[in-house]
């Protein structure tokens, strides 16, 4: 019976072990040569509809948070007050993210008349100039260079993985969720998202 009791105990502390290297390996961000292997394809992706936005109801007040500008300039939500956000937590060695970038740069241009700011937040090990590249490289404009390269910022917000998508009102609380790669340019994503907002 002890054996029994010990090889159960020993099965379960290997899958938390395997669960938690799993969670880990999600939320890395590789570096050097690694990066260069990943190429993600980010043609094999689907974009989710507006469907999968999850509704946080009530609405949760979100944790003090700060990022960085492309001039390296310290940054919060609270910069954003009065406005509909959508924030983004993404890397560019991310394929869903990088299939995401399109839409979320149109949503930024079609949002702007309607108040809706779209805050891309790199977790890239590189920097700006690695964002800079990525958005030269993929045609992308209209999207500012925003940093949270220790990862800080969506430790705090209980970021599960890349990319995730937090709509948030002009109060400043969390009144949307998507994990996963979304079509935010669909037809409906602006009123979708405003309505949710109000």
């Amino acid at each position: 019976m002890a054996v029994i009791a010990r090889r159960s105990v020993l099965a379960a502390g290997l899958a938390a072990a395997a669960a938690t290297l799993a969670t880990a390996m999600l939320l890395r961000k590789p570096s050097g040569p690694e990066v260069a292997r990943l190429a993600p394809d980010a043609s094999a992706v689907r974009l989710q509809g507006m469907a999968a936005l999850r509704p946080v109801d009530p609405p949760r007040a979100l944790p003090a948070i700060s990022f960085l500008d492309d001039a390296g300039a310290s940054r919060s939500l609270r910069d954003y007050a009065g406005k509909t956000v959508l924030l983004n937590l993404w890397a560019t060695w991310c394929a869903p993210c990088v299939a995401e970038m399109p839409a979320l740069a149109a949503l930024a241009r079609d949002g702007a008349a309607q108040d809706i700011v779209v805050l891309p937040l790199s977790s890239d090990a590189g920097g700006a100039e690695a964002v800079r590249k990525f958005f030269a490289a993929h045609g992308i404009t209209g999207l500012p260079v925003l940093l949270d390269p220790k990862g800080a910022a969506g430790e705090a917000l209980g970021i599960r993985g890349l990319p995730t998508t937090l709509l948030i009102d002009a109060q400043g609380r969390e009144r949307a969720r998507l994990e996963g790669a979304a079509d935010w340019a669909a037809p409906d994503a602006a009123a979708k998202l405003l309505a949710l907002a109000r």
